[in-house]
């Protein structure tokens, strides 16, 4: 799960509308690792976050003979079922019948449309900060390159190339997985815990986010949601952990 990101050399790289889709891009695949497969009664998995600036500590004479533009990288470590866990432990989760091949493919399509929740959550995070709205029809496969969706989307084909022979039914499980991540973004108290871990990646800037830092952000969004604001709205701006740092400026906010 990896976004990559060029800038032009004449442009800042902490450029605060990249920052920001990449934040909203992470946080999605984070909440998709913990709180999809939580939904879907699947065992836990290892990821952290790492946040990589190719050009930090880089002499200016060495960016200006870089001659392309300075590649920004985000990617998630870990988080895969099929790659992390055995068979074995993912038919014992309770949630697989006795079949191997079951088991195998509930983990390799979880795992696929965690990785289609990234772009899609960066979709969304644009689209509301752009119109206040999102609309889940507008947005399809192909348009998540626009939000640095490209190696996602090569991986998710790769799985589905390796466990389906015809390309008609490839297409047609991408889609349904496709729409499973947009509901998955759509549900008011995960689209919330998406904003609350992306609000902490940008307060606090820091390099490698771990699981349980990740998780415990995560969580606490969903309390907020569920237990102590209105229906109708996301828990406030990320702060538990920031109280002497001003939150970011023009940050997309939604009432989903």
């Amino acid at each position: 799960m990896k976004r990559n990101d060029c800038l032009p050399t004449t442009e800042s790289v902490d450029s605060q509308d990249l920052i920001y889709r990449i934040a909203y891009h992470e946080a999605g695949h984070a909440a998709g690792i913990h709180l999809h497969n939580k939904q879907k009664q699947l065992p836990s998995v290892f990821f952290q976050i790492v946040l990589k600036n190719a050009a930090a500590g880089m002499p200016s004479a060495a960016k200006a003979r870089f001659g392309k533009p300075i590649p920004f990288i985000a990617e998630i470590e870990g988080g895969r079922l099929t790659e992390t866990l055995p068979i074995d432990v993912l038919e014992s989760s309770g949630y697989f019948s006795l079949s191997t091949t079951d088991a195998y493919r509930t983990a390799l399509e979880a795992d696929i449309v965690n990785l289609l929740i990234g772009a899609a959550a960066e979709a969304k995070h644009v689209a509301l900060r752009e119109t206040n709205r999102f609309d889940r029809h507008a947005v399809g496969l192909a348009s998540l390159l626009r939000y640095g969706g490209a190696s996602d989307l090569a991986e998710a084909y790769h799985y589905l190339e390796h466990s389906i022979a015809s390309q008609q039914r490839r297409e047609e499980k991408m889609a349904e997985l496709f729409d499973r991540a947009l509901d998955f973004i759509t549900e008011p108290a995960h689209w919330c815990a998406i904003e609350h871990l992306a609000d902490y990646l940008l307060i606090h800037k820091e390099q490698t986010v771990g699981c349980e830092k990740a998780i415990a952000v995560l969580e606490e969004a969903v309390y907020l949601k569920k237990s102590l604001h209105p229906p109708h709205l996301c828990p406030i701006r990320y702060q538990s952990f920031s109280h002497s740092q001003p939150a970011p400026d023009n940050p997309s906010r939604s009432t989903a």
